[in-house]
């Protein structure tokens, strides 16, 4: 008959198996994919008044990504330079688009 501590050794290094083949196990799932959709660069060209744009969105500086803002008509986007001085007129009235 095996002793108290030859029963608790072979239970500490089942236990120790299948902790190492569970979290093995974990490692091997797939990441997730996601697409870069953003604006890699800006203009400082004005956009003209009489085109109707229907709101835009601020994107943050993360690479590869660049800080703009994002002007969006009903079938395109425009990415343009925050610090561009005719921004803040442009953005009057429009609404800010939330992702």
């Amino acid at each position: 008959m095996m002793g108290w501590t030859s029963k608790l050794f072979v239970f500490a290094v089942l236990f120790t198996l299948m902790g190492c083949f569970t979290g093995a196990l974990g490692n091997f799932r797939r990441p997730t994919r996601v697409g870069v959709n953003c604006c890699k660069e800006v203009s400082n060209a004005r956009i003209p008044a009489k085109m109707p744009l229907i709101g835009y969105k601020h994107q943050n500086a993360l690479d590869p990504c660049v800080e703009a803002i994002i002007f969006y008509t009903t079938n395109e986007k425009y990415c343009s330079d925050p610090k561009a001085r005719w921004i803040s007129h442009r953005m009057k009235g429009l609404k800010e688009i939330k992702d």
